[in-house]
């Protein structure tokens, strides 16, 4: 008959309970795996399989009851940093889907919207489709991997039971945040500028030929000039994504190591 003490019991948990709480917290908070239409089951399925896959590389757990208060402030301190790296591929994503914004309400797209379930809020079509090639593109360089690998790293530089966190790198995660909006308008820029440069010309024109309105000549010109402007951005476009990427992931790896409190 197998006997299985407390101890035993107690070290099996503090192996994997501390590990799960930090992956499960990146795996909720990136939009990747943390999609309303990925199924719950899914999703604890892969957090399983990675704690089980990296536990025994890890360095050596603190002896620490995970019932007690000290026990407890290890789970919130595994929270804080899996969901600060799920909130950076957030801003990663965030960024093309706000220069589609910017680009759709110039060319008078801004009526074009649907509810997006994973926002809870209408999202404009095109913002939409420039998100859903930049994710497609994430997978496809293989940025899904090099995510996970970041985060299995992050348990060597930061370790379970370290003793606290730098407050400093949440300002860096914060200041991180505007690269939604500079790499945004960069991306949009072009088409915005053409499309701006556009209607001020039909404005004049407007203003000397009364007789041909906005509406009738403006709107056609705008949403024609813009389809053509999104052909020749799509070209550049990998280039631009892999800078981004690279810049994304690369702050993964300094957050993590900011992360690590000052002796």
């Amino acid at each position: 008959m197998v006997e299985v003490t407390f101890a035993q019991l107690h070290g099996w948990l503090v192996a994997f309970l501390w590990p799960f709480m930090r992956l499960s917290a990146f795996i909720m908070a990136s939009p990747l795996w943390g999609h309303s239409s990925v199924p719950r089951q899914a999703k604890l399925g892969l957090v399983v399989l990675i704690c089980v896959v990296i536990s025994p590389t890890l360095p050596p757990m603190p002896d620490v009851p995970i019932m007690s208060w000290a026990g407890f402030g290890i789970m919130i301190e595994q929270l804080l940093i899996g969901a600060a790296l799920g909130v950076v591929m957030h801003v990663i994503l965030a960024t093309v889907q706000a220069a589609g914004d910017f680009i759709a309400l110039q060319m008078g797209l801004g009526f074009a919207t649907f509810f997006s379930p994973d926002t809870g809020a209408n999202t404009m079509i095109l913002a939409r489709i420039l998100y859903m090639i930049t994710l497609l593109m994430f997978l496809a360089v293989d940025g899904h991997l090099i995510a996970i690998e970041i985060l299995a790293d992050s348990f060597v530089t930061l370790p379970i039971g370290m003793g606290g966190l730098n407050l400093d790198a949440f300002d860096m995660l914060a200041r991180f945040g505007s690269t939604i909006f500079e790499a945004g308008l960069l991306l949009a820029l072009p088409v915005v500028a053409a499309l701006l440069i556009i209607n001020l010309s039909l404005g004049i024109l407007n203003r000397s030929a009364p007789q041909l309105t906005v509406f009738n000549i403006g709107f056609p010109m705008s949403l024609t000039a813009g389809v053509f402007l999104l052909m020749v951005l799509m070209t550049d476009l990998g280039r631009f994504l892999k800078h981004l990427f690279e810049m994304g992931l690369g702050f993964m790896e300094s957050l993590v190591t900011a992360m690590v409190p000052l002796s």
